[in-house]
């Protein structure tokens, strides 16, 4: 969306006041994100009265009740679902005239940061209880692999050094298409691209993360070693009602099987607290699998009930609210025991670093196992590989010593 923006004149504002076009990006996956969205409706409605600025919405706010979301906040001008770029271009260009068509002849757009995201793979098949992504987003459709590939290399002859493919289950990717491509084949294409130094992706589910995909981990150069498995819960029953499709003991089986293939792969996780009906017993469940298992990184959140899921139409919220909050802390408590225990055994070793940018006077970027690190140089490292040398550890990020410049 950006880069369409670029190509017609605009370039990214300081605020919404300041702004001549708003396009709010929406998440709805919990409810406090959605209240988010209403009450940034609100605000914007207040500053359309006096700029007059158009508004656009797009995200999982947007399904299929466009009419009406049009009668509910009249402000906007535009709604569109995501991954309807088309629609959004087309609006653009009528918003436009002609701008677009007379850009396409010039420069190219600004240079991007040094990451970036590309969408692979849009929508979802599995419908957990909870989640609302798969009414909202549909099923899953893959991009065709030469088009991500051209926007892969697009972003690396503009000084990208790092990519991450996005998907609500990204490990699903190609499946769709029918050509048997998939997310293997996908990554070892990418894996030769000029000029690209990193290659993430996210989210995975786990019943499809295959040992032909944790082989191609290990084995293509460019691939990361952070690999987030979303486990949810600890409790097979809990895991049932949420319609995982798998167990405790096959989540672990397929960790054993990441950590045999990749011995330093660095492991996240999503851990969903209070889920209805959770036990205490079942609670702890989750807690213990989480200390034994010792991930490097743990995204902990309340169950949040949302209109239009299978939880929200079969169970009832009856987990108090102050008991989910404080499973959660007990949780962020545990894990940052945990990520301080790892970050600490770092301390005297060399980390390779893909410099990202500065602040405060330091220079930061992050590991192959997407370790944030900070470090001092009086050289311009934006967008280098350089060895650090680990000197301090919190569970949060490193601090290195001056930096070593490599050569890829």
């Amino acid at each position: 969306m950006e880069d369409h923006l670029q190509m017609l004149g605009y370039s990214r504002g300081r605020t919404a006041r300041d702004a001549d076009l708003v396009v709010l990006n929406t998440c709805v996956v919990r409810k406090h994100a959605e209240d988010k969205v209403t009450s940034n409706l609100g605000y914007l409605k207040g500053i359309k009265r006096s700029r007059g600025m158009p508004i656009v919405v797009t995200g999982c706010f947007v399904g299929d009740n466009t009419e009406e979301l049009r009668k509910l906040y009249p402000q906007v001008d535009f709604f569109f679902k995501p991954g309807e770029l088309v629609e959004f271009v087309n609006w653009l260009n009528h918003l436009s005239p002609g701008a677009l068509r007379e850009s396409e002849k010039s420069k190219a757009v600004p240079n991007p940061a040094i990451t970036a995201y590309i969408p692979i793979i849009q929508g979802c098949n599995n419908f957990c209880s909870y989640c609302i992504v798969p009414y909202r987003r549909g099923r899953e459709r893959s991009r065709p692999l030469e088009e991500i590939v051209l926007e892969a290399e697009k972003l690396a002859s503009r000084n990208v050094r790092e990519i991450t493919l996005l998907g609500q289950n990204v490990n699903a990717y190609g499946k769709d298409l029918g050509n048997n491509y998939d997310l293997c084949d996908l990554l070892a294409i990418l894996n030769e691209t000029k000029g690209l130094y990193r290659i993430r992706f996210l989210t995975n589910h786990p019943k499809d993360m295959s040992p032909r995909l944790i082989r191609a981990i290990s084995s293509l150069n460019k691939v990361c070693h952070h690999i987030c498995v979303p486990l949810q819960a600890g409790d097979d029953d809990i895991l049932k009602a949420m319609n995982r499709h798998y167990t405790l003991g096959q989540y672990k089986e397929l960790i054993q099987q990441i950590r045999q293939e990749i011995p330093d792969a660095a492991l996240s996780t999503d851990i969903i607290v209070g889920f209805p009906d959770e036990t205490e017993a079942q609670y702890l469940c989750t807690y213990n699998a989480i200390e034994e298992i010792r991930f490097d990184t743990v995204h902990v959140a309340a169950y949040s009930p949302r209109s239009e899921t299978l939880a929200f139409d079969k169970y009832a919220d009856n987990v108090p609210a102050e008991i989910k909050m404080q499973r959660l802390l007990k949780i962020e408590h545990l894990q940052e025991s945990i990520s301080g225990e790892i970050n600490n055994n770092l301390i005297g070793t060399e980390m390779e670093i893909l410099v990202e940018g500065e602040k405060n006077g330091k220079w930061y970027g992050r590991t192959y196992s997407d370790k944030l690190v900070f470090f001092k140089s009086d050289d311009n490292l934006s967008g280098r590989l350089v060895k650090v040398g680990i000197e301090k550890a919190t569970p949060w990020s490193l601090q290195g010593s001056s930096a070593v410049r490599v050569s890829r």
